[in-house]
């Protein structure tokens, strides 16, 4: 998501950590989780935490933070963007919502306006419920389809491609290199 709002990664800086060291061997059962089913444990070999720092190519900086341990967030992938001009701000817990604001706003009346991302002159909303009516994580998949089968007729590439996703392994790779050596690595190319 930082790619298409700020720019390209130029360089990282991360830290990761794994706390907890060993779970107990668990089986899915259902839903989204797994429970273990004896009490033979095992060794994790994920991480539990991630912060990262990031220089872009246009200049701008980006701080970044990934948990496991974020007690009361369901599936909060979010973000703030912090300007000159103003700031704004997204959660996908609340993802019909965009927060904005303007520094140039008169003293008195400045503060984030919160925008309903829901009304007819939104892309895709005009396909969807009349304004006001909440899309919701489902539709972001149909939105993907859209544009693959636009790009299609249409003849244009649809973002995010093939090329985006390895420039993201390029990036997760280098936080990860980046982390092991506790120094800045340079994206690869």
């Amino acid at each position: 998501m930082a790619r298409f709002l700020i720019g390209e990664f130029t360089e990282v800086t991360a830290t990761m950590e794994t706390f907890i060291k060993q779970r107990p061997i668990g089986e899915m059962t259902g839903g989204l989780s797994a429970k273990g089913n004896s009490d033979e444990m095992g060794e994790v070999t994920v991480d539990d935490a991630v912060a990262f720092i990031v220089r872009f190519e246009n200049g701008a900086l980006g701080t970044f933070e990934a948990t496991r341990f974020a007690g009361g967030n369901r599936n909060k992938n979010k973000f703030e963007i912090n300007g000159e001009k103003g700031s704004i701000r997204w959660d996908m817990e609340n993802m019909n919502n965009l927060e904005v604001y303007f520094a140039d706003d008169e003293e008195g009346t400045q503060g984030f306006r919160l925008i309903n991302c829901t009304e007819e002159v939104h892309p895709y909303a005009k396909n969807y419920w009349p304004p006001g009516h909440i899309i919701g994580y489902e539709h972001t998949f149909i939105h993907v389809i859209d544009e693959f089968f636009r790009g299609i007729a249409e003849g244009y590439q649809p973002t995010p491609n093939f090329e985006d996703g390895v420039k993201n392994q390029l990036i997760l790779e280098a936080i990860e290199t980046s982390s092991k050596n506790k120094s800045w690595v340079t994206i690869e190319k």
